[in-house]
């Protein structure tokens, strides 16, 4: 772990779109992510930082190495996040093995340029799907990979933050509607763990404090909030997919060059009521 009072100059997130910052919408029509949010807070820490994103959203991780980490290591990066995988899930000819290579390839190019990386772990999306056997074939592989994950990260010198190996993770008000992408408190959590894992000053483990108790849904809301979910998320891509189109077709990253960060609000997790 890096000296916590090492001073960055410039931080590039690669990833898909979960580094894009789906869905915690920043308020002027784009999305904010726990990547702009950990960037505010060392910023706000140090004086100043210069950061780029290149995440675009439905990218695989061989994806984002093809196209990300090229344009990443041009901009001389001392501090980066390598997160990716989650679209892999998703595919067919699936091998944890090699995605986590391509992970760890990254990583492991950054790192060797005295680049200090970070990753997470994916939390298992199974537990927010209602699709049956599809969703324990979802569990399978995000456990494989994730399992992967742990073993190239260190090798490559790569900080990891386990994110899955949490119960905070498996609670739904982390999640937005799509039960896919963490929400504005995900996020914010997220946030907060990968600040913890650099060492800022102020950070704790806070972020794990879980979430106030709240009633479970009845059988009739999750019935209703299961179909209406269906209807709005997964019918659209599985059409989508049998179009052969993905979300991040024709997309640009939305901050492909260095510029320095404005902080004008807190980076944190917002408190529940």
């Amino acid at each position: 772990m890096p000296e916590p009072t090492r001073r960055f100059e410039r931080y590039v997130a690669l990833g898909d779109s979960t580094t894009e910052g789906l869905d915690d919408p920043d308020g002027e029509g784009g999305y904010r992510g726990w990547a702009n949010r950990l960037a505010e807070r060392i910023a706000a820490h140090q004086g100043g930082l210069d950061y780029a994103n290149l995440g675009i959203r439905g990218r695989c991780a061989r994806q984002i190495k093809e196209e990300q980490l090229g344009p990443a290591l041009a901009l001389r990066p001392d501090l980066a996040t390598v997160v990716a995988g989650m679209n892999d899930l998703l595919r067919a000819g699936f091998d944890a093995r090699a995605i986590a290579g391509d992970i760890g390839e990254m990583q492991h190019a950054l790192t060797e340029r005295g680049c200090v990386v970070l990753t997470f772990t994916i939390p298992d999306i199974s537990r927010r799907l209602a699709m049956g056997p599809f969703a324990r074939m979802l569990s399978r592989r995000t456990l494989a990979l994730d399992d992967e994950i742990r073993r190239v990260s260190p090798a490559s010198g790569a900080i990891l933050v386990d994110l899955a190996a949490h119960d905070l993770a498996r609670d739904p008000r982390m999640w937005s509607r799509d039960r896919l992408h963490a929400n504005a408190e995900g996020h914010a959590r997220t946030a907060a763990a990968l600040a913890q894992a650099l060492g800022l000053p102020g950070t704790d483990d806070s972020w794990l404090a879980p979430l106030p108790d709240a009633p479970p849904p009845t059988l009739r809301e999750r019935l209703a909030e299961d179909l209406s979910w269906g209807r709005d998320y997964l019918v659209p891509w599985l059409w989508s997919r049998v179009r052969g189109r993905s979300a991040g077709d024709q997309r640009t990253a939305k901050r492909p060059a260095l510029s320095p960060v404005i902080t004008v609000r807190s980076a944190g997790p917002r408190t529940l009521r």
